[in-house]
């Protein structure tokens, strides 16, 4: 057993740190079995050497934050602590000086949250095609609607289009009440949801209705050229090979794609090919084309999300 000291310069970084009920102290102490204490101005840490400067690693990057003026939650904590067992603590201050991408109707602002995130972000900013591929909870959605209303903000373009294949709904569709488009919206639902986070209910219904944000099942992309747009395609896994080539190809003057989806999620029938499957495959390789592959580490929701996305990597899911 070894123990390590770190001073704390002052108070109110050691409230911060702690958090509420030592909650942020307990999930290092946990997640490296180590005791840590504070006494004055300083914090202890007691355990295996290993564990005893991981954590003290740890706790140096959430110092910096605090001092940088991040919210230190059971999410920050994680983070820190993938970067710290993959080595990547030096890299801390990528992170916290990472550009906005947008203000939400809230006044937050959209940040990376992570090193993959910040790498995904920077590829759709490069390239005019950009694939996401990564599990449940990496942002991929959110991260490219919010560098779409960005893009349009800064008059970049002249409009959003979202897009998903209704793959799930496939047969029940006729059986659900209302009109098309009413029967496809749950399946535009988390669309709809992340623009209006960014723009406001109100606004969003406004461009929506002057043509400015298009949120359409991918059958509607047929027969289309996409001109001075930012179009997003989500839950790609779910389209056909077919689908993705003709959606691919209504790219247009001044516009930019992303493709979102996760393959461990395939929707599709027996015997039918993923269509991101295939680009991904036979897109490498091609200029102002870039794939970034999100993993569990970039999961950004609550941390029992990794250990799923983990434990299902595990069994071959």
């Amino acid at each position: 057993m070894v123990e390590q000291i770190i001073d704390i310069e002052r108070i109110e970084q050691l409230v911060s740190l702690f958090g509420n009920f030592d909650e942020n102290i307990k999930r290092l102490e946990k997640q490296y079995n180590v005791n840590i204490t504070s006494h004055g101005g300083s914090i202890k840490i007691v355990g295996e050497t290993e564990n005893v400067s991981k954590t003290a690693r740890a706790i140096k990057c959430l110092v910096i934050m605090i001092n940088n003026g991040e919210i230190i939650n059971s999410r920050t904590i994680d983070t820190v602590i993938n970067m710290v067992d993959d080595g990547n603590d030096d890299k801390i201050m990528k992170i916290i000086d990472s550009d906005c991408i947008c203000v939400t109707s809230k006044g937050k602002a959209v940040k990376p949250k992570t090193i993959g995130q910040k790498h995904y972000v920077e590829a759709i900013k490069n390239n005019i095609i950009t694939i996401g591929v990564g599990p449940a909870g990496t942002g991929k959605t959110y991260l490219a609607v919010a560098q779409a209303v960005n893009t349009f903000r800064e008059k970049k373009v002249n409009r959003i289009i979202l897009t998903r294949p209704a793959v799930e709904a496939g047969e029940r569709l006729g059986f659900l009440p209302g009109d098309l488009q009413q029967k496809v919206d749950p399946y535009l639902r988390p669309l709809y949801d992340a623009l209006f986070d960014m723009l406001g209910a109100e606004n969003f219904q406004r461009l929506q209705e002057r043509g400015d944000i298009e949120v359409a099942p991918l059958a509607y992309m047929r027969g289309r050229t996409l001109d001075d747009s930012f179009i997003i395609l989500d839950e790609a896994q779910n389209t056909t090979c077919e689908q993705m080539k003709m959606f691919l190809t209504r790219l247009g003057f001044n516009s930019k794609i992303v493709v979102t989806g996760d393959i461990s999620q395939i929707d599709l029938p027996d015997g039918k090919r993923s269509g991101l499957k295939e680009a991904v495959n036979i897109l490498k390789g091609i200029d102002d084309i870039e794939i970034k592959y999100l993993t569990a580490k970039d999961v950004v929701r609550h941390r029992l999300v990794q250990e799923v996305i983990k434990a299902y990597e595990r069994n071959g899911g």
